[in-house]
């Protein structure tokens, strides 16, 4: 058997090994769905007339909204990964997998893979209660395929680096902390305001952090607002991320240090 295929052999397994524990412990996967869900619905029902009436009412505004809560979906999705990956480095199993003839890669590859076929599955229901409170699109199946390719960008991009927040964390505890910055930064974006309706100094954040140009491009793809340049933006950002997110993970992976 070459390396390649030693390499996605191994790959295979540790990525059944994800699958079977997330299927065993279905909670982590659906908390991190539930999360934008009560966002939609508070936003939604409490909010939706008062925002939306600057944007043509609630449903207008549901229109809006959907598209931001289901990429804060994808970044919630970070919390899990970072948990599991802390959780095989703190109980000593990765120990055991070191001192067998498995490649070092396939754990990492086998956690990214597996973590961004959840976050992928955890985004189904969120669309769903979305189009029960009364989301509708007009985009076809080329325009939803290539939404669902831009999500699942974000989250292998979101993936790695969830990895090496979980890698360096002693505790469990503060995995689930890390990546509260990521979950957070939709916010900070157009997820439930133009960024040109926030104070200067915000509006500038917003305007040039990653989640805004990907959220503006599923907008764009499943409400036929202008995408303009944010494509583009969008992918370089996910490609940047997980370039980052990947050479801090093997790296850590790689060390030495004692956990």
């Amino acid at each position: 058997m070459s390396t390649f295929a030693h390499a996605v052999h191994d790959s295979r397994t540790m990525l059944r090994r994800n699958l079977k524990h997330a299927i065993r412990y279905p909670s982590v996967g659906l908390g991190a769905a539930m999360m934008p869900i009560l966002m939609l619905v508070l936003f939604v029902y409490a909010f939706g007339g008062s925002i939306g009436a600057g944007m043509g009412g609630r449903d207008a505004y549901i229109g809006y909204l959907t598209p931001g809560i289901v990429v804060m979906g994808v970044a919630a999705g970070s919390m899990s990964t970072s948990i599991a990956v802390c959780n095989d480095m703190t109980e000593g199993i990765i120990n055991r997998f070191r001192t067998m003839n498995i490649t070092r890669s396939s754990f990492l590859t086998g956690h990214v893979i597996g973590s961004v076929i959840q976050t992928m599955l955890c985004c189904v229901p969120v669309v769903g209660v979305a189009l029960a409170v009364g989301f509708r699109s007009a985009a076809g199946p080329l325009e939803w395929l290539a939404a669902a390719g831009l999500l699942a960008a974000i989250a292998f991009a979101v993936t790695w680096l969830s990895v090496a927040l979980g890698l360096i964390s002693k505790t469990v505890e503060s995995a689930s902390n890390k990546p509260l910055l990521i979950q957070f930064l939709p916010f900070l974006g157009s997820a439930f305001v133009p960024a040109g309706s926030m104070a200067p100094g915000l509006r500038w954040f917003a305007e040039n952090q990653p989640f805004t140009p990907m959220i503006e491009t599923l907008r764009g793809l499943l409400c036929g607002t202008e995408i303009g340049d944010d494509g583009w933006i969008s992918l370089a950002w996910c490609a940047g991320i997980a370039l980052i997110g990947y050479l801090w993970s093997r790296s850590l992976f790689n060390s030495d240090t004692k956990r």
